[in-house]
């Protein structure tokens, strides 16, 4: 058994961000993470187009605005206020100045701004197309150089520690819901380890892998939404799964993201004859909110009978191009598209869940001494459908502002006054698990996700998706119950609990609202 001040489960830029403000501020602080570096899995790695900085006559209120209206307008305002005045902030004193993240410039050394959809200014800055890697990179190098930050690796959390479900003190159910750490599968030596925690940080990611079609890193399984909803967690708006609208068509691999600023420096989204499209569904043309394009574009495909639609940012300067997406023109290259020349075949693919464990301004959930951060969170700010290039600046604030709440909690408080129960030892199990359950079982959850859980959703469909789901969440947990651990049957009894959850949300919502789209 094993004790810490702050337990963080997760390695994006929320969870290294708390990491290294808490031990800044004295915490002994854990971190888990399922791969074998800090820097590996995290879907911030990912991020390529940028972060919110601040533009030229922009504001706070200009910000707020472009959130709610990109939301829908049923986000929660006090939490857009909240990331519209604090985020260009932190973006400025801990990734710019104490991080020194380096940003792309213009020649006269300002820092360069792109647009992005539904943007009202040029407000975005980014590290050519691989924005969210530098700012790991950053970050897990600062977080590993601090001696009271352990990293545990190749680990997975299976469970949540609270006091009605794991205390062998059957009085502690009486007490209000509270976590006290989680259980950890070390995945090397088959072993699990109890940790314990004075407070405990979800930093754990997205679930685009219940979809058939994602730009999620294979690590985004709903791991966090499934041990908060058994834990008994509120969850909040898990029926607003954003579906990218630009994935990269090719054949049946995977759907590598091709990034809005693409389409905010000029690209047009064109049928196969060339012809734009996407005036007759927005105003705002290519550059509408990304649920209007997604849908657009699977109208069209529909409509077309064709596979998929293409992204035209030819009538750039081929150096350019190459300069300010690098990544993306190798990616392209690499399977034989050479987008200076030619238009990107594109889909739509599962990329953000706008919604998640609920949380307050400092990342504080409906359990005690429980916070979450990041995309496993639901803050309010993305309402109905994520606004470009917010999401690892909702990572930065809640990521700071919760682990500052934590440290300041824990240390006015006292350490010694954190009650501790007895937590019942894990019993393990030997069935050997067979690789092709799990496979088939991965692929009827992703098919019945996308097919009835998707872009566009009817009750009939989604009724279909429920039957489906609940048996095979029947057989998976009687197969879960006898199995030898390992991540992958950790992350399929996850993956089925998390696709439930966005069902159960889904069909609750009666109403079609910005990503949650009813056609009846």
């Amino acid at each position: 058994m094993e004790k810490t001040d702050f337990l963080i489960i997760g390695s994006g830029i929320a969870g290294c961000t708390a990491a290294l403000v808490a031990a800044e501020a004295g915490l002994d602080v854990t971190i888990v993470t399922k791969g074998p570096a800090l820097t590996e899995g995290a879907a911030t790695a990912w991020a390529q187009g940028g972060i919110i900085y601040k533009g030229e006559s922009d504001s706070p209120e200009l910000l707020t605005n472009d959130i709610y209206r990109a939301g829908a307008e049923i986000g929660h305002l006090p939490a857009i206020r909240h990331l519209a005045t604090l985020g260009p902030q932190y973006v400025e004193e801990f990734l710019i100045n104490k991080l020194g993240v380096q940003f792309d410039r213009t020649p006269n050394d300002m820092l360069d701004t792109t647009e992005e959809g539904a943007h009202s200014v040029r407000r975005i800055i980014h590290v050519a197309d691989l924005t969210g890697k530098a700012i790991e990179e950053r970050l897990a190098e600062a977080v590993l150089a601090k001696p009271n930050v352990r990293v545990v690796h190749d680990a997975t959390a299976i469970d949540l520690l609270t006091l009605s479900h794991h205390s062998e003190r059957p009085n502690d159910a009486y007490e209000p819901p509270t976590c006290v750490g989680a259980y950890i599968f070390l995945q090397k030596e088959g072993r699990v380890e109890t940790w314990l925690a004075r407070e405990t940080l979800l930093a754990t990611g997205g679930l685009g892998q219940l979809f058939l079609h994602t730009t999620n890193p294979k690590s985004a399984r709903g791991d966090g939404i499934a041990m908060a909803y058994r834990a008994g967690a509120r969850l909040l708006n898990l029926e607003y799964i954003q579906f990218h609208p630009t994935a990269l068509y090719y054949g049946d691999g995977e759907r590598f993201l091709i990034s809005e600023s693409v389409r905010g420096e000029g690209g047009v989204l064109i049928r196969r004859t060339g012809q734009s499209f996407m005036e007759k569904y927005h105003p705002l043309g290519s550059l509408a909110p990304r649920d209007v394009v997604a849908r657009a574009i699977h109208t069209e495909m529909l409509e077309n009978q064709e596979p998929c639609v293409y992204l035209d940012i030819t009538m750039k300067d081929p150096d350019w191009i190459r300069r300010r997406f690098p990544n993306i023109y190798a990616k392209c290259l690499s399977v034989g598209i050479d987008m200076t020349k030619q238009p990107i075949p594109v889909v739509p693919a599962a990329h953000y869940s706008c919604g998640g464990v609920a949380v307050d301004l400092e990342g504080r959930t409906s359990i005690q001494r429980l916070r979450a951060a990041g995309e496993v969170s639901c803050t309010g700010v993305h309402g109905a459908n994520r606004l470009a290039s917010t999401s690892l600046l909702e990572g930065l604030v809640w990521g700071i502002e919760s682990a500052r709440s934590a440290s300041r909690e824990i240390l006015e408080r006292g350490r010694d006054r954190y009650y501790f129960p007895p937590i019942e030892p894990w019993r393990y199990e030997n069935e050997p698990v067979d690789p092709a359950l799990i496979f088939q079982d991965w692929l009827t959850i992703k098919y019945t996700m996308w097919n009835y859980v998707g872009l566009i959703r009817t009750t009939k469909r989604m009724k279909r998706a429920r039957s489906i789901l609940r048996e095979l969440q029947t057989e998976i947990e009687y197969f879960y119950e006898r199995a030898r651990l390992s991540d992958d049957i950790i992350g399929l009894r996850n993956g089925c609990q998390a696709a439930l959850a966005v069902l159960f949300a889904a069909l609750e919502n009666r109403k079609s609202f910005g990503a949650h789209y009813r056609v009846d």
